[in-house]
């Protein structure tokens, strides 16, 4: 099985790393002239537009008291407020390189490669079919008419989620809108791109009490032909169910014929990344035991005696926390491209990571049925900080034990200059008050769930990225993604994060000026 053969995984990610003589001595130029288009655009299929008086939930972004979900069958307005608020258009801006898109979750370099299709059985005011979104005109447009809900019940290992879900959103990247800039890294930038979708996506779910569950292991070759996909240009990345009705069984869907439907080309010209097609090759799954293999059971991260001094989270209380509804957060969100070096408060910093590290509804961490074991699941991920200037905290290196509810301090100083090294000698990563990196044991991950592991990790990253971004915005500061010199940045956080592989990082503080910045 390749999915087992994990060297494939490590020839990718070592192959990915950026270091300071890569960054500094292979160039790469950017053909503007070429540079993809942000949409994928069906010329001959007619949208469906979608409801645009999307009303606010009301539920603060930080609401302390999680809101219970309920069953039911979304309409054609819930799936709008789910679309709009995780992959739509927020705002319009020029460039001098041209028109820019701002959209409402964070994507590396802007370039929006995430696609987002649905397939659904009969709702109350919309036919049955599979659908693409498009964010350029806001509708949808249906590629195969029917219920083919059932290809992705098969495909999914008969799980109750997708089993019960009226709707299922599938996710998938277009390589090349990325990898445009960022070449064979592209494939971590699926996962990062749509774990920031997906924690927008999570977060109002929750608000408009929509069921949803992040479902990650599939076997593949159905779900990509199902939407007339070429998975060496565009692939299926997760699966994602939205509501939940048992009051009816999915029929067998129809048969599955190719799709022969044209496509609005991209650029004059694709260059092909070779270690992305066989990265995401290496993970694919073949068999409906493979995926059943993958549910829950996460690897445990690890419980070291703490060696240094341990700060208790000091979250905001409920009371005070600010009541801006989710919506409201995600319209102000933008990349921050700068940041002026003055202090956040300990309660801000402690409700940051409290949002960030909170339970994910994902397959890979709580099995099919979605309920947490009894003992607390933390992730495949392990929250890292460089704290520049917050007040309450002495500047150093930390680490988040999320067993005690504390920040375990590594190392004591002042380390603005080695954070900006460590972002890529960016000047963003410096001045921030406090710099934030996801890491992975990835040794671990890879014998647990094999090269697909490679895909969750990624994505938990992402996803808690996302939720960075949004505990940040909720609280008047700013958020900025950034890459990373990787393993200087394990060598840094060493001897704590030795043998760790970094997976995502987040710059937080104080934005310096009023422009906001796509991405």
């Amino acid at each position: 099985m390749l999915n087992r053969d994990i060297e494939a995984a490590w020839r990718y990610h070592n192959g990915t790393k950026l270091s300071w003589h890569i960054v500094n001595n292979v160039s790469h130029l950017l053909d503007w002239s070429n540079k993809p288009i942000p949409f994928k655009i069906y010329p001959h299929l007619e949208g469906q537009e979608l409801p645009g008086d999307l009303l606010s939930s009301g539920v603060p972004a930080l609401a302390g008291t999680p809101v219970r979900v309920e069953p039911g069958v979304p309409t054609r307005l819930d799936l709008a407020r789910l679309l709009y608020f995780a992959a739509g258009i927020t705002r319009r801006g020029v460039f001098p390189q041209g028109q820019i898109y701002f959209r409402a979750a964070a994507c590396t370099g802007a370039l929006y490669h995430i696609e987002i299709y649905l397939v659904c059985g009969d709702l109350p005011d919309l036919p049955a079919g599979v659908y693409h979104f498009g964010p350029h005109d806001f509708a949808l447009r249906r590629l195969r008419e029917g219920d083919y809900r059932g290809v992705l019940v098969e495909a999914s290992g008969d799980g109750p989620a997708i089993s019960g879900a009226p709707v299922v959103m599938v996710t998938t990247s277009v390589y090349w809108r990325n990898s445009w800039k960022s070449q064979a890294r592209a494939y971590r930038h699926a996962y990062w791109d749509s774990g920031t979708i997906l924690a927008n996506l999570l977060a109002v779910g929750a608000a408009v009490r929509v069921p949803l569950k992040v479902v990650t292991a599939f076997v593949d070759r159905p779900v990509n032909r199902l939407l007339g996909l070429d998975d060496q240009q565009e692939a299926a990345l997760q699966l994602v169910p939205v509501g939940l009705d048992h009051r009816g069984a999915i029929p067998p869907p129809p048969e599955v014929a190719p799709l022969d439907l044209e496509v609005t080309a991209y650029s004059s010209r694709e260059v092909a990344y070779p270690a992305t097609s066989e990265m995401h090759t290496a993970s694919s799954l073949h068999s409906v035991r493979e995926v059943r293999e993958l549910w829950g059971n996460p690897p445990p991260l690890g419980d070291p005696q703490p060696q240094g001094n341990l700060f208790p989270l000091e979250p905001t209380p409920e009371a005070e926390l600010p009541t801006d509804p989710i919506e409201a957060v995600i319209l102000r969100r933008g990349s921050s491209r700068r940041f002026r070096r003055a202090p956040i408060t300990y309660r801000q910093l402690s409700t940051v990571v409290d949002q960030a590290t909170r339970d994910m509804p994902a397959d890979f961490l709580h099995g099919p049925g979605g309920r947490p074991r009894a003992e607390a699941v933390t992730g495949l991920t392990q929250l890292y900080l460089i704290v520049q200037d917050v007040e309450g905290l002495p500047p150093g290196s930390y680490v988040y034990d999320q067993k005690r509810g504390s920040l375990e301090q590594l190392k004591v100083g002042n380390f603005r200059e080695q954070a900006g090294y460590l972002g890529l000698q960016q000047a963003l990563a410096a001045d921030a008050s406090v710099d934030a990196f996801f890491l992975t044991d990835l040794a671990a991950v890879l014998e647990r769930y094999g090269n697909r592991g490679y895909r969750m990790a990624q994505l938990e990253a992402g996803i808690r990225g996302g939720w960075a971004y949004l505990g940040s915005y909720a609280q008047g500061l700013g958020a900025s993604g950034l890459t990373f010199f990787d393993d200087d940045v394990t060598e840094f956080f060493s001897p704590h994060a030795r043998g760790k592989s970094v997976m995502f990082f987040v710059g937080l503080g104080h934005p310096r000026g009023r422009q906001r910045q796509p991405g």
